[in-house]
């Protein structure tokens, strides 16, 4: 499971630096979180092929999180898509795109199905591959944050072995889950001599804007990596407070309460030219901290 990161700033594009976008890759499939102005360009940019994305999800209705959308939609349908896009947003979000079509007597080649955040802690997407959880933040808005698990297929079966021993195929999703193969003729073989450790399940959590809180700590605890917005620095933490943002050092608090391996850092002000100093504030609380830097994909 991976992310690559498409824009890493709050507001306005400023310094080289954009909206928030974000892909999240599990097992080929990809996942667009949030989709700012400009996502489309940053995904021709860094390689993200649009066939590739089967979820959209948009946290919030502030347009440094949207505004990208209405043109992704209709650029896909442009180039002939036709595998239904399941996007996920608050409610008002349908009636906007809807609109935006209708006005450019616009209909999509393809089937856009639409699934509304209630504001609680949802299940989006549960199936053999990964869950997509949203959970509300704090924001001046009605906002939320997206917890992404990747499952794991079990254990990885050691073909060569199993045709050694005369393993039939039909027996390799039981030996997968765990189990011991039982010949014909009443001769067992231990699981652990045809298989090895599968990759493990993995947990990604995406805090969209919020003000600092552990509201949504039972949510995102023993996540591997977390992405937790950092719009200020601590010297601007009373402006943080007061539009619903958090610090770097506030981000990197809850990466340690949280007791994840890796924090990323993101949706910058604009104010700030140089984000060093984000990374130096958050890695005194939380050492394995980092600045999302757009184009690169980390390894959750």
């Amino acid at each position: 499971m991976k992310v690559t990161i498409l824009g890493n700033n709050s507001a306005l594009p400023a310094f080289g630096r954009h909206p928030t976008a974000q892909i999240v890759t599990v097992y080929g499939e990809m996942i667009l979180v949030d989709c700012g102005e400009g996502t489309q360009n940053q995904m021709q940019r860094y390689g993200i092929r649009w066939r590739n994305i089967h979820h959209v999800f948009i946290s919030h209705l502030h347009g440094d999180h949207y505004f990208g959308l209405p043109g992704l939609l209709n650029s896909m349908s442009l180039l002939g898509r036709t595998a239904p896009l399941y996007l996920y947003g608050p409610s008002a979000l349908f009636g906007i795109i809807n609109e935006i079509l209708r006005v450019a007597e616009t209909k999509l080649s393809y089937p856009l199905n639409f699934y509304p955040l209630s504001g609680a802690t949802d299940v989006l997407v549960d199936n053999a591959y990964f869950t997509l959880t949203s959970f509300p933040v704090a924001h001046r808005i009605n906002c939320c944050g997206l917890l992404v698990q990747k499952k794991t297929r079990g254990r990885k079966l050691l073909v060569e072995k199993c045709r050694e021993l005369d393993i039939p195929t039909a027996s390799y999703e039981a030996l997968k889950a765990g189990a011991d193969y039982v010949g014909p003729d009443g001769n067992v073989v231990k699981n652990e001599l045809v298989t090895e450790e599968g990759p493990k399940s993995l947990k990604y959590a995406y805090c969209a804007d919020t003000l600092f809180t552990d509201s949504y700590m039972d949510i995102i605890k023993g996540a591997d990596t977390i992405y937790h917005e950092c719009t200020y620095l601590e010297a601007d933490a009373e402006k943080a407070f007061q539009r619903f943002h958090s610090t770097a050092g506030q981000a990197a608090q809850i990466a340690q309460m949280a007791g994840c391996n890796q924090l990323l850092l993101g949706h910058f002000s604009s104010k700030y030219k140089e984000l060093e100093k984000f990374e130096e504030e958050a890695r005194e609380i939380f050492v394995n901290s980092q600045i999302a830097v757009e184009g690169i994909t980390y390894d959750i």
